[in-house]
Parts: structure tokens; sequence; C-alpha cells
């Protein structure tokens, strides 16, 4: 995912720099050309071995460092990198950088930088709300810097409050959404659904799927990490809420189509990747119900039909896509459902195939538009978002070409 990227990893005097070990490591496991610079005093709580062991690049800390290559270390590094992390941020550092003081190799490596900068501050909890420090932060973003607030909880001093560094799976989430993708869907809103419903019978019981929302909160990350809007309207799942999306949750069918219908006409690109009930209980009693001798007959409605809804009020330009589980003629199934609710692409996917289906981490889809079928083998879910919204694109820019062809003319 990051092959060919170069990441810089500032390192400063914080007990939290031990995180920063994890965060490198899972860079490197992503293809990044890793570089870490650490100031005189992290090396008080981290050795620059560990760095070196894990990235395979020398651990760089004395600007004048005579045993390293001939070059102006600084200047060379800052001109490769595509981001720049500090993490942990001190509060000595924060500052130094706030007032254009570079003394060292990472403060000066960073003045050097015209990439994207991020900063994780790590500190007591008193120093973080030290009104200098405050100002510090907000010189840092006025000058283009990403602050990143840090965790709330116990602190290694053994005070409780803000301070804590972010974990690394949070941090590593800041640098793909910098430079994992180009940003080709920069100003494009986007609008996304993932997970099951719930339809309630009694307080007790509901009716819903098997659906766990990996597709949809996979497309939905995807788009964000390529620059677009994205708004998801998510069901209830067991999984975190994606970085840099609005996340709108929902429980029920009706709850969803009013979440969808009242944002639709703003967005550029609709993908319907929930798996939203057909059905739900006509009368949903107050009391639970309790088990009685011989059957129940639970009577049933259907639901709002949110994608016939978008097909039907789509406006100009506005693309619309659906998704199509099967268990028997998939492709059939999926042009019927293509045409009846006036989609501009459908996925379609079968829960008879090896690797697709409900819960896994993979899926096997067949992209459906109106001239077309494209097959795409078993791979991980983002991967396959990210083959969906290729897809749109093209086809988006192949429309926009042809309507200024045609304007022309």
């Amino acid at each position: 995912m990051l092959k060919g990227k170069t990441v810089l990893l500032g390192v400063t005097g914080s007990i939290a720099a031990y995180k920063t070990a994890s965060l490198a490591s899972a860079l490197k496991k992503l293809h990044a050309d890793v570089h870490v610079l650490m100031t005189q005093n992290a090396v008080n709580f981290i050795n620059p071995i560990t760095f070196e062991t894990l990235t395979g690049n020398k651990c760089l800390v004395d600007t004048f460092d005579r045993n390293f290559e001939y070059s102006v270390e600084h200047v060379s590094l800052a001109k490769k990198a595509d981001v720049v992390m500090i993490a942990p941020a001190s509060a000595n550092v924060i500052g130094k950088i706030a007032h254009g003081i570079a003394d060292d190799m990472l403060t000066t490596t960073v003045m050097a930088c015209r990439c994207r900068k991020i900063v994780a501050p790590a500190m007591n909890t008193n120093m973080f709300e030290n009104p200098i420090v405050q100002d510090n932060m907000k010189i840092l973003e006025k000058y283009g810097y990403e602050v990143i607030s840090p965790a709330v909880g116990y602190l290694a001093c053994g005070d409780t409050g803000a301070g804590k560094m972010p974990e690394p799976e949070l941090l590593l989430e800041y640098i793909l959404q910098e430079i994992a993708c180009e940003k080709d869907m920069q100003g494009l809103n986007v609008l996304v659904t993932a997970g099951p419903t719930q339809e309630a019978a009694d307080p007790v019981r509901y009716l819903t799927n098997h659906s766990t929302g990996k597709m949809g909160y996979a497309i939905a990350t995807v788009c964000a990490r390529r620059g677009a809007s994205v708004t998801l309207v998510s069901g209830p799942t067991a999984l975190k809420k994606p970085q840099f999306v609005r996340t709108v949750e929902i429980t029920t069918a009706k709850e969803m189509f009013e979440a969808v219908t009242e944002r639709a006409a703003e967005q550029d690109i609709i993908v319907k990747a929930a798996a939203v009930a057909d059905y739900r209980p006509k009368s949903v009693s107050s009391e639970k119900m309790k088990k009685k001798d011989g059957e129940l007959t639970l009577e049933l409605e259907r639901t709002d039909d949110i994608l016939a809804w978008l097909g039907g009020h789509k406006r100009p330009g506005q693309f619309l896509c659906g998704f199509a589980m099967e268990t028997q003629d998939l492709i059939g199934n999926a042009r019927q459902k293509l045409q009846k609710k006036n989609l501009d692409m459908i996925v379609a996917n079968s829960l008879r195939v090896e690797g697709a289906g409900f819960g896994g981490d993979t899926n096997v889809v067949t992209m459906i538009t109106e001239n077309e079928e494209l097959s795409l083998g078993k791979m991980s879910k983002e991967e396959t978002a990210s083959k969906i919204m290729d897809r749109i694109m093209d086809i988006r820019a192949a429309e926009d070409i042809g309507g200024s062809e045609n304007n022309r003319i």
C-alpha cells in the first residue's frame, strides 16, 4: 500500500516512545521506506537500535554524525519525505518547532520539509493543558501542521486526563489518509450505507441478517483516503468507526431510509452496501412475548425500498451503485435489480462462492453495468472497495468526456 513512499518518524523524550516502534513496524509491513529521527532525550526511553532493526535504516540523532554517509542529511531526508509524523511530541519540541528553533537533527529536518507534517502530543495532563503549550499547538496548526488530539486516560505519571499518545493503529490511519492514495476524489460528496438493520418484534427480540458491515466500511475508508467527503450510514456493527468519515448510526430500515433520503440530493456518488431488511414485524409488542405451547405466527410488512427511492430521485450527474447478494442466478437477478432500481452499477456476489459473503475479510464480486460485466477474483474487502471505486470513477470520467464532446459539437 505504501510502496515507494517515504515516512519520517520523529521521536522525542516521552515514555510513549515505545509505541512508535509498533508504528514503524506497521509502516514497514506496508512497504514504506521508514526513517526515524530521535532527540537526544528520546534515547533515554528507547534505543535507536530498535528502530534500525525495524526499519532497516540508520536512526539519526546527531545532526553532525560523521560516521554516516556524506550528505546534508536533514536536507536530503526532507526532500525524500512524503509525510512527517512526530510521535510522541513533547512540549519542548512542540515549542521549539512552533517558534522556528532548529537545534538538532529532528527539528532541523522538520524545518526543511515541505510535505505534510503531523504531530501527536504526549505529556502530563497539566503540561498539555498549559496555555503556553496550547498556544504553541495553535501556532503549528496555523502553519499547516496537523495536531492529533491526545487520548484521555491513566498516564505513566499516575495522573488521569488528556495527554496519552494515541495507539499506533490510529497514528497509522493518519499517515494512510495522507499518502496511501491519490486524491482523485477530492471535492466529491459520497454516501455509503453499511451493515444490517434490526427490526424489533418486542423489547427483547428483533429480525436481522448476518451482515457485518465490513464491505461498506472498506468503501467508506477508501473514498476518504482518496479525498472524498464521506458520509457513512451504518446499521449496528462491531466495527470501529472509520477515521475521517462522518458516521450516522441507525438501527432500523426506516431510520436508514430517513438518514439516506435527507442527504441524497447533495451526493455525487451513493454506494448502497447495507443489507437492509425487506420486511419488519407489522406490530411490535410493548412487552416480551412469552413462550406458549404451539406455533407462533409473526405477521410482516414491507419496509421502504431505499434503493428504488434513490433510483427514482436520482439527479443528473449522480452515480448510484447498489449491491446484490444472491444464492442462485447471480448475474440474472443482479441485472434485473440494476434495471428495476435505475442503477448505474450493481456489485453482485454469491453466498455459494468461497471467500465471498457475510463476515469474512475477503470478497468475490462481479461489477455489472448496462453494457458490461467485470468479475474480480478473491481479494480483501479493501482491495475490492478500491476496484469498485476505480470503476465508478472511470465511468464518471468517460461520461464527462462524452458530455463535453457533445457540447462542443
